[in-house]
């Protein structure tokens, strides 16, 4: 017989090439019941790898890097799992790095691709406001931003981004309260430092404010760091300083959620006291008491066309590419008209 080839291995294993050479290169994410079958055909047709093609499969790797901004934030769960399954059955593997030091998020993922030697980087959530062509150029590597801001006077052709128009959306948030008769309408958003996403944000808000005279009020802003506990702590600053508010938005649902539970502690109901709306629409909106309106995001979609647009370019069929996804107004129990 002939020497067979890693195609006619998997062609016998009932397998890709790709599940293949994961088996060779020892990957562990193949289920263990494939693993034996592709390892028994290895043995029963004594099938001898490439060295040479198997280390250069090592140094290279066929891992895609996701950095994710911060700890662990439920809207990224769904984006994580399916970029995941999208990836594995292209024959590429996710490994994951959450940035949750000081570092700057362009640096952390330059040392991430470095340390794990990955063909390509996901980055979801995070910094860019000063990211500059040469800095990407360094990465070495495909480079997708995912749900931020991109910094408008980039190279396009440097990278791909897959986002949602954070500013119009935030601006429709604010409009649904102000459509329901509320002027004195709180925020929760992430302060200065945060340069990204919580500024486009804000910025969405103030712009509905002017656009319908309606006087920004200094009081009505609150600063929170997209977890439950900072909502929670804004809302009870707001409270303390702006008793007259009755309506609040939170630039997350996270922070919205934590907002609830300072206004039932303060004796207040929502919404006959104070209406809510956040952003995201996390599991937890709809399942929350009241349950939550919030700013839909399509979060398969966006996860999908960021998987097939690295998988695309890895695998020399497409360019980098730009996608913006429309969101949503989704309206449950949190908001009343007064």
């Amino acid at each position: 017989m002939r020497n067979l080839n890693i195609k006619d291995i998997a062609k016998l294993a009932g397998v890709g090439v790709s599940t293949v050479s994961r088996v060779i290169n020892q990957h562990s994410d193949v289920k263990d019941e494939t693993r034996e079958r592709v390892l028994e055909v290895i043995a029963k047709y004594n099938y001898i790898p490439n060295n040479s093609a198997r280390n250069l499969k090592r140094s290279e790797t066929m891992d895609v890097g996701i950095l994710i901004k911060g700890m662990y934030n439920p809207f990224f769960a769904h984006m994580i799992e399916s970029i995941e399954k999208k990836l594995s059955y292209a024959g590429y593997s996710a490994v994951i790095h959450y940035n949750i030091e000081a570092t700057k998020d362009i640096d952390a993922a330059f040392e991430f691709i470095m340390e794990k030697k990955l063909k390509g980087i996901i980055c979801l959530g995070g910094d860019f406001d000063q990211l500059t062509d040469k800095e990407i150029e360094r990465l070495g590597v495909p480079m997708i931003m995912a749900s931020t801001e991109i910094p408008e006077l980039l190279n396009k052709n440097l990278f791909s981004s897959v986002i949602i128009d954070n500013e119009e959306a935030a601006k429709s948030a604010t409009e649904f309260l102000i459509e329901r008769g509320h002027r004195k309408i709180g925020i929760i958003t992430s302060g200065d430092q945060d340069m990204s996403i919580g500024t486009i944000r804000t910025r969405g808000y103030i712009k509905a404010l002017e656009e319908n005279k309606i006087e920004k009020n200094d009081n009505y802003f609150e600063v929170g760091a997209y977890t439950f506990e900072t909502g929670y702590e804004a809302m009870k600053r707001l409270l303390e300083k702006a008793d007259d508010l009755t309506a609040v938005f939170a630039i997350s649902d996270v922070m919205a959620i934590g907002a609830a539970k300072a206004i039932g502690e303060k004796g207040l109901n929502i919404p006959n006291d104070i209406s809510v709306i956040g952003f995201d629409d996390i599991d937890y909106a709809a399942f929350f008491n009241p349950a939550l309106t919030t700013i839909h995001q399509p979060v398969e979609e966006i996860a999908f066309a960021t998987a097939e647009i690295m998988v695309g370019i890895l695998d020399e069929r497409q360019s980098h590419q730009h996608m913006v996804f429309p969101t949503e107004i989704i309206e449950r129990s949190s908001c009343k008209t007064i």
